[in-house]
């Protein structure tokens, strides 16, 4: 009897320890979602003009983000359907797909941490060239779809210009600067080259945090589970021993 409460014990620990990490999946899963539909980085990376989107580097990370969530609600899935059905090939295959996980979530962070600075460097770029391109002389279909551009952009993050600002841009500024009050208006405009870093620093931020924390879920699921596996298979053999006794 001690050793049969003992597995019964050790079963429903892993069933637990498997729906917190079906849990964790669920919540990495939600803000990637978030962070793929987020108005501010959407409106801005949907935009385009003579025939050039803007970059899109960004959602790289998000998707493996989604990916990562899914696949963790698919392997929590497994271990907890494993631990139910005592099938060792079921848990076995959760410990397999959490190692190759833990392999990928590895090879993101080093891909995002080489890349931090490539998004806001895209975003600026891009918006360099339709604000080089707002203010040309001669009117044309691309010169109005930069202005559209510039436009979006400046609404979105509240900015307007790049921080220094030619004459001829000032000439513009009040068309395509946000609408703001006497006592704003007198005040310089903020930077959108600032603002772009300020965005995507802050969204690198929480993906940051969040691979942090499904890299320390992994370890601690395989070094808690991995022990508990091990117990598990061991007060197995010795019931199936003093049964065959029997």
């Amino acid at each position: 009897m001690p050793v049969v409460g003992c597995t019964l014990c050790i079963k429903f620990m892993l069933f637990f320890f498997n729906f917190v990490f079906w849990l964790a999946g669920g919540v990495i899963l939600g803000v990637a979602l978030w962070l793929r539909h987020d108005n501010q980085t959407s409106s801005l990376l949907m935009q385009q003009f003579e025939d050039q989107q803007a970059p899109s580097t960004f959602y790289i990370s998000v998707y493996i983000l989604i990916a990562v969530g899914a696949v963790m609600m698919f392997v929590g899935f497994l271990g907890c359907y494993g631990a139910i059905q005592e099938s060792q090939c079921l848990l076995g295959t959760f410990f397999f797909m959490l190692v190759c996980l833990f392999v990928c979530e590895v090879a993101a962070g080093i891909w995002g941490f080489s890349n931090r600075d490539t998004i806001s460097k895209e975003m600026i770029t891009f918006y360099d060239e339709a604000y080089i391109k707002s203010v040309e002389v001669v009117d044309s279909p691309s010169k109005t779809a930069a202005i559209k551009v510039l436009e979006v952009f400046h609404e979105t993050l509240d900015c307007c210009g790049k921080g220094d600002d030619s004459p001829l841009f000032a000439q513009v500024t009040g068309a395509l600067c946000p609408k703001k009050s006497l006592e704003d208006a007198l005040l310089k405009p903020s930077s959108c080259h600032l603002k772009l870093k300020d965005l995507f620093s802050e969204k690198l931020y929480l993906i940051g945090l969040v691979a942090l924390a499904v890299a320390v879920i992994m370890v601690s699921s395989v070094t808690v589970e991995t022990r508990l596996d091990s117990c598990w298979t061991s007060f197995v053999d010795v019931d199936f021993h003093s049964r065959s006794l029997r």
